[in-house]
């Protein structure tokens, strides 16, 4: 099943406040940045985030429920956001993006 634009742009919405957050349509679902690193994604209508170590401990923290779902078969366990908690996921988003390393530079042949 596909996400839905309207989900997508209610993700956004809810995300609005930070800066640098960008999106890819990718096979009917959607592929998040944050500072041009992949965060997470929609899929399936349900926003799932890379489970970072300071994520967890983020959610722990404000104590959150970790869930983890799998995104589309073959793929790693993600951790499925609570959207309707905007504040919460804008902090997991920019954790998360602090923490993973820069993209890598693409060279042209």
């Amino acid at each position: 099943m596909a996400s839905s634009k309207e989900y997508l742009d209610f993700v956004l919405e809810q995300l609005s406040p930070l800066s640098e957050l960008s999106y890819r349509a990718m096979m009917g679902e959607y592929v998040l940045y944050c500072h041009g690193k992949v965060v997470g994604g929609v899929y399936d209508d349900r926003l799932l985030l890379k489970p970072t170590a300071g994520a967890l401990r983020l959610l722990r923290d404000a104590d959150a429920a970790v869930q983890t779902e799998i995104p589309y078969p073959g793929a790693r366990e993600m951790l499925l956001a609570d959207i309707d908690d905007g504040a919460l996921c804008r902090s997991l988003v920019e954790m998360i993006a602090a923490e993973l390393p820069a993209p890598k530079s693409r060279r042209t042949p």
